[in-house]
């Protein structure tokens, strides 16, 4: 199989650039249209988060389509137990960022617990900012059947919604943990429920978190707006990873749905231990480094 890279990206059989959301041509920013479209073709593709400019920045160079400014920002990179202290301002803050470093990349803002559970008029003044301020393409917000109003009124208002159903982390006090959702007919089929209803309401694809991969397949076969799985099996359309996990970066224990591509904590470390060796031995910075 040949790689892909940027350098070297495919084209169609009447040699036009492809319109592949991984390893396509095109040098625009990709849109909500282009996502419809993949599932369409069927095609599968990948979403990673980011929080910087200069990860999105490697993100975007390496093809990947969507990134996600998600509130996982709490966790891996804020210092944060959990999602929930996540704010509005911290959200815009690194959205921008990202959307500074990218040029192909659709970048979806996350919306933080506490920003629309209020109502759709509280939604629609965040989500707002978060297009006026940090240019992003999409938001993204929790909830299934109980956000149906704040994702039409935004979708109304030109805002594209990426919706979340399963597992959402900004309710984890509620669910007790971090649980498998969807198991059991009744479980069930008010994910299925809650998966039809953010489509309904005008969302342009839907995250499944923590659901079992039969449940995650059905809900699949039955909209025509793409599945965005995490930890919810191969047959969704697209993949998500928070990047650290994926990367290795991520110290202790990480959820099984990980795989890790990398091990940039050792790496990093390593790195970190010579430099240190180095200035206290003397090594570093050596004549090459100096200026006279």
């Amino acid at each position: 199989m040949t790689h892909v890279s940027p350098a070297h990206k495919p084209q169609n059989p009447e040699g036009q650039p492809s319109k592949a959301l991984y390893g396509g041509t095109t040098s625009r920013r990709i849109t909500v249209r282009d996502i419809a479209a993949a599932k369409e073709r069927g095609e599968k593709w990948p979403m990673l988060t980011a929080y910087d400019a200069m990860t999105a920045s490697v993100f975007d160079e390496a093809g990947i389509p969507v990134i996600l400014v998600g509130d996982s920002m709490g966790n891996c990179h804020l210092g944060y137990e959990s999602t929930v202290p996540v704010t509005m301002d911290e959200v815009a803050l690194l959205s921008a960022a990202v959307v500074r470093g990218t040029k192909r990349a659709l970048v979806v803002g996350d919306l933080p617990f506490g920003s629309y559970q209020e109502g759709a008029v509280q939604a629609l003044r965040n989500a707002t900012r978060l297009i006026k301020e940090a240019g992003v393409g999409a938001v993204k917000l929790e909830g299934g059947e109980r956000s149906a109003d704040q994702i039409d009124l935004l979708v109304r208002s030109g805002i594209p919604v990426m919706a979340h159903v399963g597992l959402t982390p900004q309710s984890v006090n509620a669910y007790g943990g971090y649980r498998v959702q969807g198991r059991g007919e009744e479980a069930a089929q008010q994910l299925l429920r809650d998966a039809k209803a953010v489509q309904d309401a005008g969302a342009f694809a839907v995250v499944l978190e923590l659901v079992p991969a039969e449940l995650a397949a059905e809900v699949t076969r039955s909209l025509h707006i793409p599945t965005i799985g995490i930890g919810a099996g191969v047959e969704c359309d697209a993949q998500v990873l928070v990047w650290t996990d994926m990367a290795g970066l991520t110290g202790g224990r990480v959820p099984r749905f990980v795989k890790q591509y990398a091990q940039l904590r050792e790496v990093l470390g390593d790195a970190a231990r010579a430099f240190a060796e180095d200035v206290v031995g003397g090594a570093y910075p050596a004549e090459e480094h100096s200026f006279h």
